[in-house]
């Protein structure tokens, strides 16, 4: 599960992506085969670390498992 990432909050991307020009027509990032076709990967510090992108508008986003409450 993607999610985007703030200074002081964790989003779910159904709350940021929909009003992005790049967002699929569900108003999801364009997720391909484990690549964020509409960002880019930033790179890990360490393995245990969730993967981290930034997506073309600046939103840093994590690949996550689990679900928001």
């Amino acid at each position: 599960m993607l999610v985007i990432l703030t200074r002081d909050n964790i989003l779910s991307v159904n709350q940021v992506c929909p009003g992005c020009l790049l967002a699929d027509q569900k108003g999801t990032p364009r997720w391909h085969h484990g690549q964020l076709s509409c960002g880019h990967s930033l790179n890990k510090v360490d393995t245990q670390q969730a993967k981290v992108y930034e997506c073309e508008m600046g939103f840093q986003l994590a690949e996550v498992e689990g679900q928001l409450a």
